[in-house]
């Protein structure tokens, strides 16, 4: 892949090491339900028609964003507005009881290529707080400022959270049915994950010229959610993180009984998205799977079989039966 979207880049270590004669491969699939794509769509500046417009959009298609928002910008006291281009507080913490994702752009967007790093600092974990008191959540990912960057900045940004947005694709006044057409299908051809970015939908930074080509776009990927996996920024890129990040050894006890150990060595108190296995084999008629205690629901297909497990969690165990 000629990008480099990870916040810390991993060696790719989903490993099988397998004991017996008939050994069976188990890896880590690529995307969550071993999706072929990934897209998450994020807007930014904490804009009111995020709440009004974007948010009732995807509640009807069943999708979610990712909210990136400046504190000092959001209105305290919703019964005394001081600016209607901005939410309240109120609104956002709707928004994340109803599961969109409230992230942080710093307190006063303090561009990385002109303050301090002491003064990056301070405005990035004054938003932590002031999203913390709002909402009750810490938001674990976070996204540049004018998207300006630097080495010492990320290391800042990057502390306590799964991620941050080192990459995206501007879908706001540029957009056309045809250009986003065609990004939805490159990612499905490169296998890849796509951060899509916006400010207004019919007002403010770069919106739309016509906003319905963006509400038709997300109904033509829900239309394909077989395929593409819609998440949060905070789940795909910590997914991605895990996967690359997990080692799977593979025990085999009988022609039909393996154990499973998953270890992953990331902060298991910040990296909570499951992981999606992918076993490798046909003609299975029935089988279990177990993670401790806690029984997987498998998708037998007619190659392989597929089921989620945690990679902080405990022995998998794997009871097959063939087909005869």
């Amino acid at each position: 892949m000629s990008k480099i979207y990870l916040t810390i880049l991993f060696t790719v270590l989903s490993l099988n090491f397998c004991y017996g004669q008939n050994a069976i491969d188990i890896h880590i699939a690529k995307f969550k339900d071993n999706k072929a794509a990934a897209i998450s769509y994020t807007f930014d500046d904490g804009l009111k028609e995020h709440n009004t417009l974007v948010t009732p959009w995807l509640k009807k298609l069943g999708l979610k964003g990712t909210f990136v928002i400046n504190g000092s910008k959001i209105n305290e006291d919703p019964n005394a507005i001081k600016d209607t281009t901005r939410m309240t507080w109120k609104d956002l913490k709707e928004m994340a009881a109803s599961g969109q994702e409230i992230s942080n752009h710093g307190w006063a967007h303090r561009n990385f290529g002109k303050f301090t790093l002491a003064e990056i600092e301070e405005d990035i974990k004054k938003n932590d707080s002031a999203i913390y008191a709002n909402i009750g959540a810490i938001p674990r990912t976070f996204a540049y400022p004018n998207n300006t960057k630097s080495t010492e900045g990320i290391k800042i940004a990057n502390k306590n959270r799964v991620g941050t947005r080192l990459f995206q694709r501007s879908i706001g006044g540029k957009a056309t049915a045809e250009n986003l057409e065609d990004w939805v299908n490159k990612l499905l051809k490169d296998q890849d994950w796509g951060v899509g970015m916006t400010h207004g939908i019919t007002y403010g930074y770069d919106h739309f010229g016509n906003p319905s080509i963006f509400w038709d776009h997300l109904k033509k990927v829900k239309a394909l959610e077989d395929k593409i996996w819609i998440g949060t920024f905070r789940e795909v890129v910590a997914y991605v993180n895990e996967r690359d990040s997990t080692v799977i050894k593979i025990k085999q006890n009988t022609n039909t009984h393996y154990i499973i150990t998953a270890t992953c060595s990331l902060d298991k108190t910040l990296f909570t998205e499951p992981l999606t296995a992918i076993l490798e084999e046909g003609g299975i008629k029935k089988i279990k799977i177990s993670q401790g205690k806690q029984k997987l629901i498998p998708k037998i297909l007619p190659n392989k079989v597929l089921f989620n497990f945690d990679p902080f969690g405990d022995l998998i165990e794997i009871e097959i039966k063939k087909k005869k």
